[in-house]
């Protein structure tokens, strides 16, 4: 009889996570779903520790690409600290890190020096909404179309 209560227990925890997750559990950022289940000090040490580290490259990375770019120091910290915050704040990940890269700093500065400083935040803007509009839309599974080479 406990065989039995096991075996129809496993396929029913089997069933659940087959299950694919509703439109909310999609778009629910994973940090809701920590705290949902308990969040504790050793995690917030953890996390803390984590968080220092990609600061202490991310930080001064973010200045320098602002430099390069033609735009202002402090516009690059500013970047990096509110991109860190929404990254960790409404990330689909429990374990994802989000900083600036490098390559970036021609795609910026030709940005900035084509449509102003104006113009790349208004680009930057446009960019976020339409990304926002393809995972809504769940357009994402069409990225297997797109050829490696």
């Amino acid at each position: 009889m406990q065989r039995a209560a096991t075996v129809s227990s496993i396929s029913m925890q089997e069933q659940i996570a087959a299950r694919a997750p509703t439109f909310v559990e999609s778009f629910t950022p994973k940090l809701i779903a920590t705290m949902r289940e308990g969040y504790g000090l050793t995690q917030l040490r953890a996390d803390a520790l984590a968080g220092l580290t990609v600061a202490i490259v991310a930080l001064p990375l973010s200045m320098a690409i602002a430099i390069a770019s033609g735009a202002k120091p402090e516009n690059g910290l500013f970047a990096a600290v509110i991109g860190g915050f929404l990254i960790s704040m409404l990330g689909g990940s429990r374990f994802q890190i989000g900083g600036p890269a490098g390559a970036f700093i021609v795609l910026v500065a030709k940005t900035i020096e084509s449509h102003g400083y104006q113009g790349f935040l208004a680009a930057t803007m446009m960019s976020g909404l339409i990304l926002i509009a393809i995972g809504y839309l769940r357009l994402g599974v069409y990225v297997k179309y797109i050829p490696m080479r």
